[in-house]
């Protein structure tokens, strides 16, 4: 039997980080890519994973310690087969101590039966395994369609699997072209980035690199460093109930022990990490905790109020034939963020009209060149246009709130959401820089982004950064409705359908098209006599389109 000496990979521009967890101990036995310990950087947490598989002789380092690229982690035994085979004439050697470098991605090369056989095509093919790709996210995403089988040929950028995040379904394409050996996910599956997809039989090694010298690079693990990783479930001790005695104690006063993710969790829900109590090593926060800690909150009854009970399960069988019929995800989520964000900010719902008349006028007279650029103009690209400019104008409106309370975050930039239907739920994807585009860009993204929505076909970065939100149920009728602020946004607009009113003018009633909207505001950001100022002017602006362009 041999050993291996495993040591941290290249950490990049990290010169030394923390070991904040151990996930093996000294006699257990780990197959190739498990994941040996945690390691946190002030940027991210991340896994390093085994390069091979073995049984833990040895640990060399503790909980805390500071390590860095190089450092002894472990040492593995491997079995026989792990090491190369002597020459057939010649003595055997004494098992060798080898120092390993913990890899990223698993690639394994030919069979030495194929690789030494004939001089054909397959002896240059190697076996590579396909990873999922960098999802912008740290949490598990849905496996809801795999487009390959085993002895499939494929090519590069075809179709693999179809995953489906929170907000939005993305296919996953090949980056290689081969043959699949062996797919190592299933639909209903859960990955994240850097899971395995499947194996790929190549038809040559990389031009100008041996097929040895193919597994990825050890400075992934620096890129790695630049998002959360998170510590897989199997791995995490479940948090402790609120009320249990033998919970661990959060940190009074030190420092306070949670990854990247768990911090970007926290900033969003509005908790102090200092309150939370850590459940994992030297009590680590995990996700778990946090949550732990919001229902905690959301269920202990507050001062000098009532407590919000559950509404309870009723068997309506007994009323008549009924079916239960399941949430899509992005149904659950969207009700949970919109139960989080009415619960957590103060709306004030400000209610305005503005006329119309000339706007939809100006509309119509575009109609032919509309038709003859192949688009379709809507009122929405001149609303996007009103809310970027009155934005400018009230620049109050275009931060987010830190979750200190201490300070806001004054954003520069207008980059404003719309909310779109589709069968699978509400999704919210952001045009950008909406005041360095014309009617017509506008116009033609509306578009492009409502048919990607409704296909499922929106990427995240399409769907992040805005700085507000528009939701038009203009098409639906109705005289007005107060939607819900999309946080950490602190202002969202509700457009309500277009109608013919008798409007006063120069000593007669003359009909004139209203458009009615409703402006809702976070009042922790917002104070109510701006909020009533931003919807005049948008009023103003929306009324005598010409300013637009002042």
């Amino acid at each position: 039997m041999a050993t291996e000496k495993i040591t941290v990979p290249d950490l990049g521009d990290a010169s030394e980080v923390e070991v904040i967890e151990l996930l093996v101990a000294v006699g257990d036995k780990v197959e190739e890519n498990d994941s040996l310990l945690v390691l946190e950087s002030d940027k991210a947490a991340m896994e390093i994973p085994a390069p091979m598989a073995g049984v833990v002789k040895s640990i060399e380092v503790n909980l805390g310690d500071q390590v860095s690229s190089g450092s002894p982690m472990l040492t593995l035994e491997v079995g026989d087969s792990a090491s190369p085979a002597p020459a057939e004439d010649a003595p055997a050697e004494e098992p060798a101590t080898e120092t390993r470098e913990a890899p990223k991605q698993e690639v394994s090369e030919a069979p030495p039966e194929t690789a030494a056989g004939n001089q054909s095509a397959s002896d240059n093919a190697s076996v590579i395994t396909i990873s999922v790709p960098d999802l912008g996210t740290e949490d598990e995403v849905e496996i809801i369609e795999v487009h390959v089988a085993a002895g499939d040929t494929i090519d590069v950028d075809d179709p693999l699997i179809t995953l489906e995040s929170d907000k939005a379904a993305m296919e996953v394409p090949s980056t290689s072209a081969g043959t699949v050996e062996e797919v190592l996910i299933a639909v209903g599956g859960k990955v994240k980035t850097g899971a395995d997809i499947l194996k790929l039989k190549t038809s040559s090694v990389a031009v100008g690199q041996p097929a040895a010298e193919q597994k990825q690079d050890a400075n992934a693990q620096a890129a790695a460093a630049e998002k959360p990783a998170p510590t897989p479930a199997a791995k995490v001790t479940p948090p402790a109930e609120p009320v249990a005695a033998a919970a661990p104690s959060a940190p009074t006063g030190g420092k306070v022990y949670a990854g990247p993710a768990v911090r970007k969790l926290a900033r969003e829900l509005g908790v102090d990490l200092a309150q939370v109590k850590g459940s994992g090593a030297r009590s680590r926060i995990v996700k778990e905790d946090v949550h732990e800690y919001v229902k905690s909150r959301i269920n202990a009854p507050a001062t000098g109020g009532l407590q919000v009970s559950a509404v309870p399960d009723i068997d309506f069988s007994q009323f008549g034939e009924i079916e239960q019929v399941p949430r899509s995800k992005l149904q659950k989520v969207t009700a949970a963020n919109m139960q989080r964000n009415w619960s957590s900010v103060p709306h004030v719902a400000q209610f305005n009209e503005a006329d119309v008349t000339d706007l939809e006028d100006f509309r119509a007279q575009l109609k032919a060149e509309a038709d003859k650029r192949g688009t379709k103009l809507t009122p929405l690209p001149f609303l996007l246009k009103a809310v970027a400019k009155a934005l400018a104008e009230y620049p109050q409106f275009n931060v987010s709130l830190h979750s200190s309370g201490e300070y806001v975050i004054q954003k520069k930039y207008y980059h404003i959401g719309m909310a779109v239907a589709t069968p699978a739920g509400l999704v919210v994807p952001v045009i950008r820089d909406v005041d360095k585009k014309s009617v017509w860009d506008l116009s033609t993204e509306i578009i492009e982004l409502s048919n990607k929505a409704r296909d499922r076909k929106l990427s995240l970065e399409e769907m992040q950064g805005a700085c507000f939100t528009i939701s038009s149920l203009g098409a639906l009728g109705g005289t007005g409705f107060i939607p819900i602020i999309n946080a950490p946004e602190v202002a969202i607009l509700g457009v309500s359908k277009t109608e013919i009113k008798p409007v006063f003018i120069d000593g007669e009633f003359q009909p004139r098209k209203i458009l009615p909207f409703t402006l809702c505001y976070d009042h922790k950001a917002v104070n109510g006599l701006d909020g009533g100022m931003f919807a005049d002017y948008l009023a103003r602006l929306l009324s005598d389109i010409r300013q637009l362009i002042l």
